[in-house]
């Protein structure tokens, strides 16, 4: 397999997930009001100042994250 052919086949299911991600965001959050996590993200419990501590809740318990 060529190494271009390779590249497509893992690098495009990895950008394609990075841009589901980035797209699920929502775009009309007031700073403070979501809590990104490294799996997800979710609206903050407690808005606060952009970069904050906070979590998400997830079916494995709470995840930390900052506020963005």
């Amino acid at each position: 397999m060529s190494d271009f052919r390779r590249l497509l086949m893992l690098g495009l299911p990895l950008a394609l997930a990075l841009l589901a991600e980035a797209a699920a965001q929502p775009k009309d959050a007031r700073p403070g009001t979501v809590c990104i996590t490294p799996q997800s993200w979710c609206r903050a419990v407690q808005p606060g100042p952009p970069g904050a501590p906070c979590a998400c809740q997830s079916p494995s318990g709470w995840i930390r994250g900052v506020l963005k």
